[in-house]
């Protein structure tokens, strides 16, 4: 039995402060950095080790972040350098046509941004959606933080909560629980369902909402005064967009996923803006813009990542991984023993069962990962089926789902940087807009698996 002591203590008083803050609305790194310190001194007994650690806490959750922000970093450049020459608003011409409206535009965002989800995974997926396709739906009136909430729910929702063609998820979660995938996500089929349709219709819903309170909300991109764009624009307008629909050919010949999709993105992107500086006409200027244009996209991948990087190194450190890197190789896994305490607690019954599954899942979803608790609730979801009698399935889908759905970027604030960062929308209010529509969804789930298990 995983017992509890003080550094869970501190953890759990850290989030339920850090929970209070955020629901009246205040920033949360001042909170996150004591809670951190509070960490290191109760597992040191230190006071110079302690402040060593936190320092290392950070330096380790910024490496976590360091992949994303250069690949947001190169496309937030190449796109100041398609808009030098133009080239950004002829390639929104075509779908302007089509998107006249931002209702059709936050449906056409979210289910592109789940197309590619299923098949290259999120993170890829939202520089992919935030070069192409952003652009037209703001254009459309669509405003940045319900393109967010679109990208946010179609694609870390309910993309990666079902990974039906990747299959990374189910993996995890049916080799923990002694099953075959198959099984996982066949079982997963009516929880996911529920979970998703609900998580849109109340998101759709606040969404109209929002336009009824603010119906003059319209894009930034239309310009008085449009210089005529030159055949260079044109070429570029035309290589950009084939570039990256050749990038998703290869991921998919090739299975690219995860890492390395992003990578080659980011590697698209960079690849671009030096053609467009070489070829734009003016080498000597180019020279100095092109600086310009890496600046101007650091500084804003930075400025978004910046306050994050502390806020989730808190959370980081209920990762038993994470704080070996920080404390030692013997820290505790906070997290995965306050689950198994939690199991340990409560008796045996169909009910508690389902409650406790849906409750581990949540909180191992804390660290703004998703994929970390996959192997706890697929185990949890294994006892509790020998114990109860329980389908050994349902629940382990019932705790892939909800772990993803928190952990893996749609109410963690630390999980939902990427797409607040494309979308140049605060993390923290991204988390918000989706909280009541993902907590509304997730309780769908759970009585679709009540209803399955009785």
């Amino acid at each position: 039995m995983a017992q509890l002591g003080t550094l869970h203590v501190i953890y759990i008083a850290a989030v339920l402060f850090i929970i209070a803050a955020l629901l009246k609305k205040k920033e949360i790194v001042l909170p996150c950095i004591i809670g951190i310190f509070a960490i290191c001194f109760a597992y040191s007994h230190n006071f110079i080790l302690a402040v060593q650690m936190l320092y290392h806490a950070i330096v380790s959750s910024a490496g976590e972040f360091i992949g994303i922000i250069i690949v947001i970093s190169l496309i937030m450049s190449m796109s100041k350098s398609l808009e030098m020459v133009g080239a950004d608003r002829i390639m929104i011409r075509p779908l302007q046509r089509m998107i006249h409206t931002r209702k059709p535009a936050f449906f056409l965002v979210g289910c592109v941004m789940l197309i590619f989800s299923w098949f290259i995974w999120p993170s890829p997926a939202v520089a992919l959606i935030g070069a192409l396709l952003l652009p037209v739906a703001l254009d459309a009136g669509l405003p940045a933080i319900w393109a967010a909430v679109a990208m946010n729910i179609f694609g870390h929702g309910i993309g990666l909560s079902s990974d039906f063609f990747i299959q990374g998820a189910p993996s995890i979660t049916a080799k923990a629980a002694g099953i075959s995938v198959t099984e996982v996500m066949t079982a997963s089929i009516p929880i996911w369902a529920a979970v998703s349709v609900v998580t849109v219709i109340v998101s759709y819903v606040m969404f109209l909402r929002d336009m009824k309170k603010e119906p003059q909300i319209l894009s930034e991109s239309k310009r008085d005064n449009e210089k005529h764009p030159s055949k260079f624009a044109y070429v570029i307008a035309v290589l950009t967009p084939a570039a990256f629909l050749f990038d998703i050919v290869i991921m998919l010949k090739f299975k690219i996923v995860g890492e390395d999709a992003t990578a080659l993105v980011g590697g698209t992107a960079l690849i671009i803006m030096v053609i467009i500086m070489l070829f734009n006409g003016d080498i000597l200027s180019s020279l100095e813009k092109i600086t310009d244009h890496i600046k101007y996209g650091f500084k804003f991948s930075i400025s978004i990542f910046a306050p994050v990087i502390v806020i989730a190194a808190l959370f980081f450190m209920g990762n038993g991984e994470f704080a070996a890197k920080v404390l030692g190789k013997d820290a505790p896994g906070i997290l995965s023993d306050i689950g198994i305490a939690m199991t340990n607690a409560v008796p045996v019954g169909r009910a508690p069962t389902i409650l406790i599954e849906s409750a581990v899942a949540a909180i191992t979803g804390l660290d703004g990962s998703g994929f970390s608790g996959l192997p706890m609730v697929g185990s949890i979801a294994q006892t509790f089926s020998v114990a109860t009698g329980a389908n050994a399935a349902t629940l382990a889908a019932l705790g892939q789902v909800i772990t993803i759905w928190i952990g893996g970027g749609t109410i963690i604030p630390w999980g939902v940087i990427p797409v607040a960062a494309i979308c140049n929308v605060k993390p923290m209010e991204l988390a918000r807009k989706n909280l009541i529509p993902v907590i509304c969804g997730i309780s769908a789930g759970i009585i679709t698996a009540f209803c399955l298990l009785s």
